[in-house]
């Protein structure tokens, strides 16, 4: 038997007693001719004593290494209230080194910065690191939780293929030579839409899966290539049914991990409040400063900035007394997301309005601004005027940046909410329409036989979860019947050889009478980065990837050989059919 306890169980009631450990050295203090280690396994950690010369006397941090003796209290004023085990140490007859340890790229014990590409590169020591671990740790956690909520429901665990064909999602596909048949080529699923519509035609009913999805996406922040959903759909329900579902998995989740009962049935918010309420379709509503539209209040004025099909206005608290560099970096910050700056006026303590606005409006317009939009004496009021959707953006943008700048949001709170009434189509820039979510939603009943006559207005049957500012999951009731779904894509412009190019499996089975379903998915990574108290997806990802899609550990991606090249088939041309 390699050990008798774990280093992290024990305890004052262990006094006496022989025991044998097996860990790695967290830590060194050397007193005179004696030695502490803190012996660390996956447990917790325990204080290790012995003489010197008992003793290896090179043992250095993180050796792997086997301890026998026995379990004391400790003298009195030696105890460490911090650690579990801080009421006891171990005084040791014998220490084996299992294997020794090259000198460390980085320190595992301490909040010493460590860059993410060492930490990724060397991601089997940063796992030793508590925080890391103890993510990995609430990761698992969850996993257990949901399948037991998922069981509890009724639903059925199906694998769905990871080698498909490319269907459009709104990204790119990552792509797969097959040996076998040279030219062709599989696709990595962006997610498992279309085969668990498939399994709600084979009458399953109810389905889940933690499922691996790929995108082929160009850099974002805490984006990763590869990731996890949580994917759930349903036959014979409606948006309430699957919010429901919803809420029972996250409300276990957040009771079980975070100790935070959710309060059902959860906040809804139209996304057309939330776009003009917030600037943003997943809302932070842990802090106020909500916009005002002033589109009206200047629709005489002057000024020709403000002479534009929208104009907005966010406040600032406290804001007038930054300097000059303070309010130009604002202006950078715009540029920085594709503005051409960032309109402000400055409410001074006596009440005036300053700034280089102020001197382009109206005395009319200056007299009722600040009451207009709720700015009080040393505050700073930020607009932004132009095409709605970039309008709102900006200022949503700048609402957020504001609320981390002057520490508004409560960081201990949860704010949990649904977005509901998503617009069904959007333009496409080049005269036509796209899908918001995918071309299998469905339009909210009222929309159900003319949302082909007004696709800007049509409303889909969609729904989100936003958590403080995050969407963690979205879902929508889909398309069941064959004659709307071709309503659908005429609006799109997808024609029938099209559609049946793309989409032909799936319409295939719908001849075959498909239920009304709908579903929804979850982003794992996300939910389990906000349950550990994480800033990054790749906190949880036991070995992700940097933001540009390298992995510093393996290499990947590496170029192919041309042997390698040839054999898979990458150059040859699909045979004729």
């Amino acid at each position: 038997m390699i050990r008798t306890h774990t280093a992290g169980s024990l305890r004052e009631e262990h006094a006496g007693q022989q025991v044998t450990l097996a860990g790695w050295v967290a830590r060194r203090r050397d007193h005179g001719g004696v030695v502490f280690i803190d012996l660390r396994d996956a447990s917790g950690s325990a204080q290790v004593v012995f003489r010197e010369e008992d003793h290896a006397h090179d043992l250095r941090a993180e050796y792997c290494v086997q301890v026998v003796g026995k379990v004391r209290v400790r003298p009195e004023g030696n105890e460490n209230p911090e650690l579990p085990t801080g009421a006891v140490e171990v005084v040791a007859d014998t220490v084996e080194v299992l294997s020794e340890s090259a000198p460390l790229p980085f320190p595992i014990e301490g909040n010493v910065g460590v860059s993410e590409e060492a930490r990724l590169k060397y991601r089997y020591l940063d796992i030793r690191r508590q925080q890391v671990a103890n993510a990995m740790r609430t990761r698992s956690k969850a996993t257990y939780l949901a399948n037991e909520v998922m069981h509890e429901l009724g639903f059925v665990y199906v694998e769905t293929p990871t080698l498909t064909r490319s269907t459009p999602e709104g990204a790119r596909d990552f792509l797969v030579p097959v040996r076998l048949q040279p030219g062709n080529w599989y696709a990595l699923p962006q997610s498992p839409q279309l085969f668990k519509q498939l399994l709600q035609v084979a009458g399953l009913e109810r389905y889940y899966q933690l499922a691996k999805c790929y995108r082929d996406e160009d850099l974002r922040a805490d984006r990763q290539p590869e990731f996890t959903q949580i994917d759930v759909e349903m036959s014979f329900v409606d948006q309430e049914d699957v919010i429901e579902v919803g809420e029972k998995l996250i409300g276990r989740l957040w009771k079980e991990i975070a100790g935070y009962e959710l309060p059902t049935p959860l906040p809804r918010m139209t996304y057309a409040d939330a776009m003009a309420r917030y600037g943003s379709d997943k809302p932070d509503l842990r802090f106020g400063q909500e916009l005002v539209e002033m589109t009206d209040y200047f629709s005489g004025t002057s000024f020709r900035v403000f002479q534009a099909d929208y104009v907005g206005a966010v406040v600032m608290p406290g804001g007038a007394s930054q300097t000059r560099k303070e309010l130009d970096g604002w202006q950078e910050w715009a540029r920085s997301r594709g503005a051409k700056g960032l309109a402000y006026v400055l409410v001074q303590e006596d009440g005036t309005l300053g700034g280089p606005v102020a001197k382009n409006l109206s005395e009319q317009e200056l007299s009722g601004l600040a009451g207009k939009v709720g700015a009080q004496p040393g505050d700073a009021i930020f607009f932004a005027a132009g095409a709605k959707s970039a309008a709102r953006d900006l200022l949503g943008a700048a609402r957020l940046e504001i609320g981390r700048r002057c520490d508004l949001i409560d960081e201990s709170q949860w704010s949990f909410l649904w977005v509901v009434d998503a617009p069904m189509f959007e333009e496409d820039g080049e005269g036509g329409w796209t899908a918001v979510h995918h071309p299998f939603t469905g339009p909210k009943p009222e929309w159900a036989d003319n949302f082909q006559d007004h696709p800007g207005e049509a409303l889909a049957y969609a729904y989100d979860m936003v958590c403080n500012g995050m969407e963690i999951g979205g879902g929508s009731i889909r398309i069941h019947r064959a004659e709307m779904q071709q309503r659908v894509f005429d609006v799109l412009g997808i024609s029938k050889e099209d559609a049946e190019s793309k989409f032909g499996f799936l319409l295939e089975a719908f001849k075959y009478g498909p239920p009304p379903h709908g579903g929804i998915a979850y982003g794992w990574d996300r939910i389990c980065m906000l349950l550990s108290g994480g800033d990054s997806i790749r906190d949880v990802i036991a070995f992700p990837k940097t933001a540009s899609g390298f992995d510093p550990l393996t290499g990947a991606p590496t170029p192919i050989t041309t042997e390698q090249r040839k054999e898979a088939g990458v150059d040859a041309a699909p045979k004729q059919a």
